[in-house]
């Protein structure tokens, strides 16, 4: 059984700006520019490169040329592009964009650098819908698709967005009870932990291979979307990201702590529910079609506070999301290596080869994993 969970640390305040600071100098405005830039053609390189990669090369050059509307050499390359590599490519750019961001509001919300997306239990919540499925209805011809009132792949969807709903609606209502966000985290990860426990018992039920199905499910993945998929879960993540974006300034504030966030006016609870629901709805959808991906909600708001050298959710959340995207195309290309057949678990990728980088990057630039003060 392979679920996320989130051990939490003894908190420590991140460095960051205040809300209403001065414009930046032209020397951080343009190493911020710099930034975005560069990772805006490294994504719509490896984008190109996750289209074109994989058992069936695709030359580059036909693979752009489907992307506008062209007519390839091959009739093929068309099927290959805009059935099967085109939804997995835009999967990895959501998934990616949409934990990365929803990693900036769990961090910044608690002020805790170990906090992740999953850390309210909404991926133990999914996982526990999964199982429900798996134990209830089980998998159809030797495939994980379920079988949830014969709905197939879309039964699980529903049955991993249920279960995200039920756990965020439990932490939204013991919220009302909670001044603290300290405390509301502890309670996310309780949640969490009753959740995977019943997971847990409900597997023991479970035959051996359906055990399996559920097993790989939780290993993530972002090639078993379909166009019909995307039709919903982009709108979602994209409702998700909106709101991260128009509230970069009251995410400035909380960054500073719930007293001084008062002082400036702010109602604290509205903003904190907000966050929560903003953060709860781009996990929960990422989780619902790919599984419980692993390391990137958590890795790249720090790489992205280190490469901006800012904390300012101004430039951190657009940045975060461009971050995520490149590198969940990378881990995309790595869990399918060019040219054989082989599909790697993505968590292990986004683990083993995430890591390691984090780990050298942070230590590189000579600052802890709090974050960078503007």
């Amino acid at each position: 059984m392979t679920t996320h969970q989130t051990t939490v640390p003894a908190l420590a305040p991140a460095a960051a700006p205040d809300a209403d600071t001065p414009p930046a100098g032209p020397r951080p405005v343009r190493r911020r520019l710099a930034v975005v830039l560069a990772l805006a053609a490294g994504t719509a390189v490896l984008f190109v490169l996750a289209i074109a990669t994989g058992s069936h090369p695709v030359p580059v050059a036909e693979v752009v040329r489907v992307l506008f509307g062209g007519t390839p050499e091959d009739p093929r390359w068309t099927v290959i592009v805009e059935q099967v590599r085109l939804p997995r490519a835009l999967t990895a750019c959501a998934v990616g964009a949409a934990l990365a961001v929803a990693g900036v509001q769990m961090q910044t919300l608690f002020r805790n650098a170990l906090a992740d997306p999953f850390s309210l239990g909404v991926s133990s919540g999914a996982s526990m819908g999964v199982a429900a499925v798996v134990v209830g209805t089980g998998g159809v011809a030797g495939s994980f698709t379920g079988d949830l009132a014969g709905l197939g792949r879309v039964g699980v969807v529903i049955a991993a967005s249920l279960g995200a709903a039920a756990v965020l609606a439990l932490v939204l209502l013991l919220s009302r009870w909670v001044r603290s966000a300290v405390t509301l985290l502890v309670v996310g990860v309780m949640i969490g932990s009753a959740a995977t426990a019943v997971v847990g018992v409900m597997l023991v039920y479970a035959r051996p291979e359906r055990a399996q199905q559920f097993v790989m499910w939780g290993l993530g993945s972002f090639g078993a979307t379909t166009w019909p998929d995307l039709h919903v879960m982009l709108p979602v993540i994209g409702a998700g990201l909106l709101t991260a974006l128009l509230t970069a300034k009251r995410l400035n504030a909380l960054l500073l702590g719930e007293d001084y966030a008062r002082t400036m006016g702010l109602n604290v609870r509205r903003s904190r529910d907000l966050a929560l629901f903003g953060t709860a709805l781009l996990a929960g959808a990422a989780t619902a079609f790919c599984g419980p991906v692993a390391f990137l909600g958590l890795a790249v708001p720090h790489l992205t506070r280190v490469a901006l050298g800012t904390s300012d959710h101004r430039a951190l959340v657009p940045a975060s999301m461009l971050a995520g995207a490149f590198l969940a195309l990378a881990c995309a290309l790595l869990s399918q290596p060019p040219g054989t057949d082989a599909v790697l678990p993505l968590n292990a990728v986004t683990s083993l080869f995430g890591a390691p980088v984090v780990i050298a990057f942070l230590i590189r630039s000579g600052r802890g994993v709090q974050g960078v003060a503007s």
